[in-house]
C-alpha cells in the first residue's frame, strides 16, 4: 500500500528515467494522472493507510509521537494523522514496548541506578512522555498484563 505522495514520487522518478527530455510540467501531469487514476480505482486511500499503519504501530509498541512522525514523512496530511491517532492509547503501546524490551514490570534482573536510567531513557527516545515511562516503571507485572488484555488498540 502506498500513500498519495509515495505514488506521485515513484511515478515522477520512473518518468524521468524512462523518457529523455521530459519537462517538469509533463512529469507532474503524468504523476497527477496516475494518482487520480489510483483514487478512481480505489487503489489509493491515505485515510485507510493512516488507520492501518497506526493500528499496526500501536500493536508493535510505537508511541503516538513516533507514529505521527512516520505518517508525516510518508506524506499523509496532518488532519488525517490526527484523526488516525485519536483513538490510540499511548499507555497500551508503552506496555507493549516495555514487554518487548524487558523493562519495568517485565524486567528479569535486579534494578540498579544504571538500569533505571537506561529504561527511562529508552521510553523518552521512543517518544513516550516521562509520566508514561514512570507509570510503566512502577507497575506490577499483573497490572501490566491486565491492561494488555483488557485494553484494545482501538
Amino acid at each position: 500500500m502506498m500513500t498519495e505522495k509515495q505514488l506521485f514520487d515513484a511515478i515522477a522518478r520512473k518518468a524521468k528515467q524512462k523518457f529523455e527530455g521530459i519537462s517538469d510540467t509533463q512529469i507532474k501531469a503524468v504523476a497527477d494522472f496516475a494518482v487520480k487514476f489510483a483514487y478512481d480505482q480505489q487503489a489509493l486511500n491515505d485515510v485507510a493507510y493512516a488507520e492501518i499503519s497506526t493500528r499496526s504501530a500501536v500493536r508493535s509498541g510505537k508511541s503516538r509521537k513516533a507514529i505521527a512522525y512516520k505518517l508525516a514523512s510518508k506524506g499523509i496530511e496532518s488532519d488525517t494523522v490526527v484523526a488516525a491517532l485519536d483513538a490510540t492509547n499511548d499507555l497500551f503501546a508503552a506496555i507493549i514496548f516495555a514487554r518487548k524490551r524487558s523493562f519495568g514490570p517485565f524486567r528479569r534482573g535486579e534494578l540498579d541506578e544504571k538500569r533505571k536510567t537506561k529504561e527511562l531513557s529508552a521510553f523518552a527516545r521512543n517518544g513516550f512522555g516521562f509520566e508514561i515511562g514512570k507509570t510503566i516503571f512502577h507497575m506490577s507485572r499483573e497490572e501490566a498484563e491486565d491492561l494488555l488484555h483488557s485494553s484494545s488498540v482501538f
